[in-house]
């Protein structure tokens, strides 16, 4: 391989591994999201199937409200 060569595929690695690392971590931060979305999913699915009383004395014992 010439220099030219090897020079360019230095560079076509550096960039791809740091493509990478933005990747995972925007990956990495989606997954916080959508478990805080995935709880609140099952907070609206619970008060939905049982009824607005029963989830409002839930929300009172739990928080205080």
């Amino acid at each position: 391989m010439s220099d030219t060569t090897e020079t360019q595929l230095a560079v076509h690695v550096a960039i791809c591994e740091e493509r990478y690392r933005n990747l995972d971590n925007t990956l990495r931060d989606g997954e916080k999201r959508m478990t805080k979305i995935e709880y609140l999913l099952y907070v609206v699915m619970a008060c939905v199937l049982l009824g607005p009383s029963v989830a409002a004395t839930l929300i009172h014992k739990f928080f205080g409200l």
